[in-house]
């Protein structure tokens, strides 16, 4: 099982997925900063529809009730597409974190890998010369 990860993981591009992680987060913040400043927006725009039907004498009682109910409608989806901007703005800010963490070790595995080789030269070394006595 873990060879197919490890096949997984070093066919990764991290360096484009590094370079291109702050571009996430950023469309991420864009994507939640249009989609919570509508709200407010379509807020003051429904009390303004609604008291403009107020006005109006109510002759096509259905078409009305069909009317809320789209709206009633509209609403759950603005607030469902509202919790999935959140959550894409979430997800985006957890990746640049993945993103620097396992940059980390990257670095850091490169670093062990030399570090192995280097002493497992000086063993090899020391066996020759050992041996050679």
């Amino acid at each position: 099982m873990a060879i197919p990860w490890l096949l997984v993981l070093q066919s990764v591009p991290w360096t484009d997925v590094i370079k291109n992680a702050p571009k996430v987060t950023e469309g991420a913040k864009k994507l939640w900063s249009s989609v919570s400043g509508k709200s407010a927006a379509q807020d003051k725009t429904d009390e303004g529809r609604k008291s403009a039907l107020a006005q109006k004498p109510q002759t096509l009682a259905t078409l009305q009730a069909r009317v809320e109910a789209m709206e009633i409608t509209a609403a759950e989806l603005h607030s469902q597409m509202l919790a999935s901007s959140e959550l894409i703005k979430t997800l985006a800010d957890q990746n640049i974190q993945l993103v620097t963490r396992i940059e980390a070790l990257r670095i850091r595995v490169k670093w062990l890998t030399i570090a192995t080789v280097f002493f497992g030269v000086v063993a090899v070394v020391a066996l020759l010369l050992a041996g050679g006595r």
